[in-house]
């Protein structure tokens, strides 16, 4: 299979991996599943088509996603995951000894079976005692839910698929019914290149439901557009500033996350900025 290739194409834009094997196919009840190993990037997982993550930079993803709004929060407690069925957010959350809730609620349990069987590195998230698994829609997780957590955390799938509805404003108005005071949420929010009218949809119906929001770029080399980004909001100050220092321990295990990324991360270029105006 040495000259198998395989290929997201969106907009426009497309990514293409060489690939060695097909490791899993599966059509849940919700999406297809697909994963490979390639020849360069270890192994390859696939939603519909749409590259969810790569053994070679997943770190960069993860990282941002659950230390962003971490580091935004001056004390978080409780977290809650909506999405994010290969248990890489829950993996870099379970770095922190202070959480003390650990909440995932993913809509495809396959998705949970595939990456337990299959990415062992990534989904030892689960693992971690303090984790609760909710399969369910995260849109109705979130209204049942008031004031519960401190962090909400959306690594959801692109637009088109099951992850629809976490795009909108009343999932937004949801969630942050759902934090306790001072909550932060941190939601995966697309590449301005790719999807220009999505990132300024989200960004625009945060503003009208928080006080602090900001758009922090990540640089993941196997997604299309080679970033993505993620929409952070609060109304417990300005999220683009840490409210904590990385502790030592922490920061010797990270690879992407550090308090200078934070806050660079927040300064977007000028044409990322006139789709906020």
């Amino acid at each position: 299979m040495s000259d198998f290739w395989v290929t997201e194409a969106m907009n426009g834009f497309g990514m293409t991996v060489q690939v060695e094997a097909e490791l899993c196919r599966r059509q849940s009840k919700f999406q297809k599943i697909e994963l490979y190993q390639t020849a360069k990037l270890g192994r390859l997982l696939l939603l519909d088509g749409i590259i969810q993550l790569t053994d070679f930079d997943e770190f960069a993803y993860h990282e941002m996603m659950a230390n962003l709004p971490l580091f935004a929060h001056e004390n978080p407690r409780r977290v809650l995951v909506i999405g994010g069925g290969d248990g890489g957010v829950l993996r870099e959350l379970g770095r922190h000894p202070e959480l003390e809730v650990m909440d995932i609620c993913e809509i495809d349990e396959e998705v949970i079976q595939v990456a337990r069987e299959f990415l062992p590195e990534i989904s030892c998230g689960f693992d971690d005692p303090r984790v609760k698994i909710h399969i369910a829609d995260g849109s109705e997780f979130v209204r049942n839910h008031p004031e519960e957590y401190d962090v909400i955390i959306v690594d959801s799938t692109d637009p088109g698929g099951p992850g629809a509805p976490l795009f909108g404003e009343e999932f937004y108005r949801n969630m942050k019914r759902a934090l306790r005071p001072g909550g932060v949420i941190a939601t995966q929010a697309e590449s301005p290149y790719l999807l220009p009218e999505i990132v300024a949809r989200l960004h625009a119906v945060s503003r009208r439901i928080f006080s602090s929001v900001g758009y922090g770029a990540i640089m993941v080399p196997t997604y299309p557009t080679g970033m993505i980004g993620a929409c952070v909001a609060s109304d417990g100050g300005d999220v683009r500033i840490p409210k904590r220092e990385v502790p030592p321990e922490l920061a010797a295990q990270l690879r992407y996350y550090t308090s200078d990324v934070h806050r660079a991360a927040f300064a977007n270029p000028a044409f990322v900025n006139r789709l906020f105006a």
